[in-house]
């Protein structure tokens, strides 16, 4: 795999950012995708259709996975591959609001080995290589060291907290939400919470980059089984994703139910 792949996705999402933020997200036209699978705008497919070019034009021999790309068979027999969301948080750049991200990956023989994921309204660039650790805008980036699970905040949606999801009662956690996924394990590779957790199927376009940036921050991610998560899989989703400083991630799996 070239050495320069994180360097081609870094220049790739500025200038996805900057087609996005040409679209004003209140105005940008915008509809529901079918079978409930939420909405997307126009500034989404601008955005994929150049990442797309950019991208497959610099590297042909790479597979290609997008949430608004229709899928294909053809990616699995690739040996590395793209895993793409154009913008992640679509509701929130269509609301005017300032939390959507470009999530953009490289994953070979289902490992992620280059990520990005960028906030242009914030101007906030997280990105990671393996084996170069995981930065914020140039800055090393570290997890949360905290170790008991009371009173740790947790990056996760009301629904992940119901007691079905647990062996015993949910352990008091102060929930926090932010509307992109990725932007949410980011946060915890920066060490801003502690933890985050979704105990529902998540798309790899979602999570993918996150995936590599946890790693190299020196977090731990796994499905709530403890199992590492793996890429470019026939059917795109992982089960759940528990994503933590070691000692947190290991409590949260001794709490949860595996799904």
């Amino acid at each position: 795999m070239p050495a320069r792949d994180l360097s081609l996705l870094i220049d790739a999402a500025r200038s996805a950012g900057e087609i996005a933020k040409s679209f004003h997200g209140p105005d940008a036209k915008q509809w529901e995708k079918p079978d409930g699978a939420g909405p997307v705008t126009e500034a989404d497919l601008a955005v994929n259709d150049m990442l797309e070019d950019t991208l497959r034009g610099a590297r042909p021999d790479y597979g290609w996975l997008s949430e608004e790309s229709e899928d294909s068979d053809e990616r699995l027999g690739r040996e590395t591959v793209f895993i793409i969301d154009p913008i992640d948080g679509t509701r929130s750049f269509a609301a005017g609001k300032r939390t959507w991200a470009h999530s953009i990956a490289v994953a070979r023989n289902g490992v992620v080995q280059d990520a990005v994921i960028y906030l242009p309204e914030l101007d906030r660039l997280f990105a990671a290589s393996v084996g170069q650790g995981a930065t914020l805008n140039g800055a090393a980036l570290a997890p949360s060291d905290r170790t008991g699970l009371s009173g740790a905040t947790l990056l996760a949606n009301r629904g992940s907290l119901e007691p079905r999801h647990w062996r015993g009662a949910p352990p008091e956690l102060e929930r926090v939400y932010r509307p992109s996924l990725a932007y949410r394990m980011a946060l915890v590779a920066q060490g801003r919470f502690d933890a985050m957790l979704t105990v529902f199927p998540a798309w790899e376009w979602d999570i993918a980059a996150g995936d590599l940036i946890l790693r190299e921050a020196g977090a731990a991610i796994s499905d709530t089984s403890g199992a590492p998560l793996r890429f470019n899989n026939a059917n795109p989703r992982a089960p759940s994703v528990v994503a933590a400083g070691s000692s947190i991630h290991a409590a949260l799996l001794s709490e949860l139910r595996p799904g």
